[in-house]
Parts: C-alpha cells; sequence; structure tokens
C-alpha cells in the first residue's frame, strides 16, 4: 500500500473512529434518559397507598337499649353533664313501637280506566272524602257491584265516612298531602270475612300510561293499612344516672319521671353489639373498586418499565456492538500507522 493510499485510509478509519465513539455517546445519553423514566416509574410505585379492606369492628359499636312497656328505647347519646357536675347524664334515645294501624306500601295494580273511571276487576275506585252515594233511607245507593258498600247500612255508612276522612290524614302525614286526593276499594279476606281497603293516588293513575284497550300499563302504587315500626327521638334528656358492673359495663339507667324531678324510673340496660351492614357493605365495594384502579395502576406501570428496559436492553447490545466495532478500527489503524511509518521510513532513507 503506497504512502497516500494509506494515509487515506488512516483518514477514513479516523472518521468512522469518531462517528462509532459519537454514536456511543448518543446511546450512552439515551440510556440515561431511559433509567430516568424508570426512576421514576418506580418512584411512582412506591409513592402508590395500598388500598386496605374495611374491617367489620369500624362499622360496630355497642348499643344500650331498655324496654318501657311496649316501647323499646335505644340510647343515642350519653353525656356527662359537666354544668351540673353532680355525676348526672344528659341521654338521649330513639323510642320505637309497632303502630297496627299505620299505612303501609302493598305492592302494585294494574288499572282499567273506563269511560273516565278507573276499574281494578269490576271494581271502581271511589275517591275517599267525596260523599257516599245514598238513597232515601240513608243506604248506599251507587255501584251495585261494589260488594262492600251495597252491605252497609246508614250507620255503617256514616262510620266509614268519618273512617276515610282519618285514612285520608294518616296517608297524607305518610306520603304527603295529595293536592288530587286517594282513591279506595275494599277487599274481602276470604278466610276471615274481613273487608280492608286498599289506597291509589289519584296523581298516580291520572299519569299513568294506558293502552289501546285503556289498561295503565305502569305499575300503581297501592296502599293498606297494616302494622308498622314507628320511631321518635327523645333528646337531651338531663338528670340521668348511670350504673355499671364491675367491668365497666352499663347495666341500669335512672330517669326522672318529669324535667327537674329528683324522682326517677329505673330501666334495666341490655346491651348488644350492631353492625352497620349497609356502610360496611358500602366500603367494601369502594374498597374493591379502589383495589380495581390501583391494579390497573400497577399494570400500567410495569408495561411501561418492561418497554423501557426491552428499549435499553436494544441499545446495551448497540453499545456493545459499536465497542466492537471501535476494537477492529483501533486495531486497523495501528496496522496502517506502521505501514506508513515504513513508508515514511524508507523514503528518508531513500534520500539520505
Amino acid at each position: 500500500m503506497g504512502m497516500a493510499a494509506s494515509q487515506a485510509r488512516f483518514l477514513g478509519l479516523t472518521a468512522r473512529k469518531n462517528n462509532v465513539e459519537f454514536e456511543g455517546q448518543q446511546i450512552n445519553q439515551q440510556r440515561t434518559t431511559l433509567s430516568n423514566q424508570s426512576a421514576n416509574y418506580y418512584n411512582d410505585l412506591l409513592g402508590m397507598s395500598v388500598p386496605t379492606p374495611p374491617s367489620v369492628d369500624s362499622y360496630t359499636k355497642t348499643v344500650y337499649t331498655f324496654n318501657d312497656g311496649a316501647l323499646t328505647n335505644t340510647i343515642t347519646s350519653l353525656i356527662y353533664d359537666t354544668q351540673a357536675n353532680d355525676g348526672t347524664y344528659k341521654v338521649s334515645y330513639l323510642s320505637q313501637f309497632e303502630d297496627d294501624f299505620s299505612p303501609i306500601a302493598a305492592g302494585t295494580s294494574v288499572v282499567t280506566e273506563v269511560g273516565g273511571d278507573y276499574k281494578i276487576g269490576s271494581v271502581t275506585l271511589r275517591k275517599m272524602g267525596d260523599a257516599i252515594p245514598r238513597a232515601a233511607d240513608g243506604t248506599y245507593s251507587g255501584n251495585p257491584q261494589d260488594d262492600y258498600l251495597s252491605t252497609l247500612s246508614k250507620e255503617q255508612l256514616d262510620k266509614l265516612e268519618e273512617e276515610e276522612q282519618y285514612y285520608i290524614e294518616l296517608l297524607d302525614n305518610k306520603y304527603g298531602k295529595q293536592d288530587k286526593g286517594w282513591m279506595v276499594r275494599y277487599v274481602e279476606n276470604s278466610s276471615t270475612g274481613v273487608w280492608s281497603p286498599y289506597f291509589y293516588k289519584k296523581s298516580d293513575l291520572d299519569d299513568g300510561i294506558t293502552d289501546k284497550n285503556g289498561n295503565i300499563n305502569s305499575s300503581v302504587a297501592c296502599y293498606t293499612i297494616g302494622s308498622s315500626t314507628t320511631t321518635t327521638e327523645v333528646k337531651g334528656v338531663a338528670g340521668c344516672r348511670i350504673e355499671k358492673d364491675s367491668t365497666g359495663r352499663y347495666i341500669a339507667i335512672h330517669i326522672p319521671v318529669a324535667e327537674g324531678s329528683t324522682e326517677t324510673v329505673t330501666y334495666t340496660l341490655t346491651t348488644s353489639t350492631v353492625t352497620d351492614q349497609d356502610a360496611y357493605d358500602d366500603a367494601m365495594n369502594q374498597y374493591e373498586y379502589d383495589k380495581y384502579l390501583y391494579d390497573q395502576a400497577i399494570q400500567e406501570i410495569n408495561a411501561q418499565i418492561e418497554i423501557v428496559q426491552a428499549q435499553d436492553k436494544n441499545l446495551e447490545l448497540r453499545l456493545k456492538q459499536l465497542d466492537t466495532e471501535q476494537d477492529a478500527i483501533s486495531t486497523e489503524m495501528d496496522a496502517v500507522q506502521k505501514v506508513i511509518e515504513k513508508n515514511t521510513e524508507s523514503s528518508f532513507k531513500t534520500f539520505g
């Protein structure tokens, strides 16, 4: 290889070596960037809060109750009276009893509208509060298919009208006052022979969606008279005293017979443990949702980390290739450098 050719080759190798070194620097910079990205992802993982399932103990409390005849009383608040500072407490409690004569829901009915009247089967619903049609002797003179009203005497019809005014009051108090009023029908119990009233909001009937046959397709809510639990709240009864057993559990309460009275009535306290199941179920549902979001976030971050690791692996392989190539270039440059040195040495000898 001549002097000129050797020098040209050396310059080419030098340029190639510089390119390899520059590409290696670029790869190292990319790997540094990927390393920072990976560190950020791991920091995100470390910063995430792991959802914890709710403990049923957090939704369980000790409840104290006492009975006063038919009333069951549940203590809701028991606060030491710091103002009196005489060992007495202010007590609040819920008082519950079974009301055997209360409006209750009774399912739904499909009603037929015929000529402006609402019917269930052959029975026409009647608006309560309106005067019951009467004959001259005061007996019923309305729809002859109304088996119940047709059997009543004048005195019984008079009493029924009074009862229905009371029904309206009860229904309005529980379900809200109805501007259009209430409709009623009476149904006989085939076993006992007792007739029971069933009530409908007239607004529900008027708003019902009917088909071509006049049947109301939407469900019409029905109500009747039955048994329900009635609850009243008694707040801040002062002057109460509490008895405890050796374990500190409340066993009795002394409640004044009247405000400011020193005379008290003693009630035995019953202890029970109650779990707010609805609240616990809501908390568990929230936990399941949070856990789903957490698992999704973990999967997404792990997927990003895998991508970064794969990219870094490819860059590492390319860097090794460049190292091998650079070693080969260096070896060839050393060989070309020796050729150039020999050519230079020969040239000096020729002119020496």
